[in-house]
């Protein structure tokens, strides 16, 4: 029964021979001013921001639960362990489609509770440039500019640490971000020396500074409160406003939803959006808004899109969805970060991070250009990120921060609960491989040779330097070893129509009303860096324009 149910959701029956879904539910109904879909980075900065206006109801819906205070959650030295270790816990159990050039499936996952991928992250907490935000400013104007997007970094973030450029940092928001360690270790430092001779930059304080955007540094800015616990959108935001039953305090007009999945969107016959059909417990139920429905389910967002009749009509027809609005834009121009690692043997004597602070967790990094000749040396490209499991190894793990290769998301059945079809096509556009021999060639390559002259200890040992001198065995060991950050944006792209569309630049997604997307699947162009802090962003902008209408 709950399958045919599943089918038929909507504001009137579907099909003929589907039981209508106001007689279906087994929940009652509820209502607010705004019905805020998911609870990660965006989606908690969503609820709180709405709230705050204690004249407005917000209905938050989040597939998990509140796990904030899980031992493996808290101790952010379990974070570079979490999917392994927990996959089945704290995450979505789905892969993406093989990949051509391998066979290669990646996982396609956030996290499954309170807080999202900002409940079992790296940790990073990296902003993305000025350089890359005019793009944002160009293409969507005064609403997203460079002034205001940096305004809002420094409204919620609350910064613990040091920096050249005391303006440009927050000091009194609710999210907590620490810079650490304060001692950088041998190993660190010998890293950054390395770096700094064999690409020519300098070592950096603070890569959040607008003024410093490349170089190597001995200290990552994470998501951590002072004592190094893990800083989430949940801890941050609601920690503070909501009892243990996920209701506001206060008079705060809030209600938080736990382990209820949101199915799809409900539209009247003016295709206005007028709340959400979600599962919770077996049973489904329906909550409206008054005002606007709020997507913040990242990876999912186009998902519910597809299921609610919005995306390509060919491929909504196939399945069998009712289209409400035809964008062949929803689902594609899917950007994620590719990675590959490189190992060192180390000196034994050297520590990665240190003893009395292992919540440090990285062994320095740095922010670079890409290496490929012509490229430019103005423009972050490449993230490099230190790591040691123990004495005697030491690995630098490289990110392509503008790939161009797009992949693309799509349901495959009308099934809301059947896993949707991703890739990330990675590799598909040859100049991303070309850029990864670079990046091996000449930055890995060069910092090996600096590390050895300064301790030979140090000696690259994955990939060989014959591996790398061979053009062929270069592109199968890259081939062989490429991997993808949890780094998802851009499938439904905040763009005029015209070009690749799926909202405007207020979120608004196009062809309907009063439904917004306000999460790291809107942004216009990839972060050049980790992708939790633009959704922070991204939240708090759009949040601010929707309390103003």
């Amino acid at each position: 029964m709950l399958s045919r149910m599943l089918l038929c959701i909507g504001v009137v029956a579907t099909s003929a021979c589907c039981t209508p879904l106001v007689s279906a539910t087994s929940i009652p109904s509820q209502h607010a001013d705004y019905v805020v879909v998911g609870l990660g980075a965006a989606g908690a900065g969503m609820a709180k921001f709405l709230s705050d206006d204690h004249h407005s109801s917000v209905i938050a819906l989040e597939t998990g639960k509140n796990q904030d205070h899980d031992a493996p959650i808290t101790d952010s030295t379990q974070a570079p362990n979490l999917e392994p270790d927990y996959y089945a816990t704290y995450f979505y159990q789905q892969e993406q489609l093989p990949e051509a050039f391998n066979g290669a499936q990646y996982h396609y996952t956030t996290g499954a509770l309170w807080g999202g991928g900002s409940s079992i992250n790296g940790e990073q907490y990296v902003q993305g440039t000025n350089e890359n935000y005019k793009r944002w400013e160009k293409l969507l104007g005064k609403t997203w500019s460079v002034k205001k997007i940096r305004a809002a970094f420094k409204a919620f973030e609350k910064y613990n640490g040091h920096t050249d450029n005391r303006n440009s940092r927050g000091y009194h928001g609710h999210v907590a971000i620490r810079q650490a360690p304060r001692l950088a270790t041998s190993m660190a430092m010998k890293f950054v020396q390395a770096t700094s001779r064999a690409t020519n930059f300098r070592e950096i304080l603070d890569y959040n500074n607008p003024k410093t955007p490349l170089g190597p540094f001995t200290r990552w800015q994470l998501y951590q409160k002072k004592n190094g616990r893990r800083e989430s959108s949940s801890t941050a935001y609601l920690a503070r406003i909501v009892d243990k039953h996920g209701k506001g305090l206060k008079k705060r007009k809030l209600t938080i939803l736990s382990q209820a999945s949101a199915l799809r969107v409900l539209f009247d016959k003016h295709k206005k959006a007028i709340g959400v059909a979600f599962l919770q417990n077996g049973k489904i139920g329906k909550v409206f808004a008054k005002k606007k429905v709020i997507l913040c389910a990242g990876v999912f967002s186009p998902k519910l899109l597809l299921h609610s009749g919005i995306g390509p009509k060919k491929l909504l027809k196939k399945l069998g969805v009712d289209v409400v609005y035809a964008n062949n834009n929803v689902g594609r121009h899917l950007v994620n970060h590719p990675l590959i690692s490189a190992m060192f043997t180390a000196n034994p004597n050297d520590i990665g991070v240190p003893q009395n602070d292992p919540n440090a967790l990285y062994v320095g990094g740095a922010f670079l250009p890409n290496p490929t000749p012509q490229s430019d040396r103005k423009k972050r490209d490449v993230q490099l990120i230190g790591t040691s499991s123990g004495a005697g190894n030491f690995v630098i793990t490289a990110l392509l921060l503008n790939p161009h290769s797009r992949g693309h998301i799509e349901i495959q059945s009308n099934q809301y609960l059947k896993s949707v079809l991703a890739t990330d096509a990675v590799l598909n556009n040859t100049s991303d491989l070309n850029a990864f021999k670079n990046i091996l060639k000449i930055y890995i390559q060069n910092i090996a040779n600096q590390l050895a002259a300064m301790d030979s200890q140090y000696q690259l040992v994955f990939p060989t330097l014959d591996i790398i001198n061979d053009d062929a065995a270069l592109t199968n060991f890259i081939k062989e070893n490429i991997n993808v950050a949890h780094h998802w944006m851009s499938s439904n792209l905040m763009a005029p129509k015209g070009k690749g569309g799926v909202v405007d630049k207020y979120g608004h997604v196009y062809g309907v009303k009063d439904l917004v997307i306000a999460d790291a699947s809107i942004a216009p162009f990839p972060n050049d860096g980790n992708t939790s802090a633009p959704a922070f962003m991204i939240a708090k902008i759009i949040a601010e324009q929707l309390l103003k209408m």
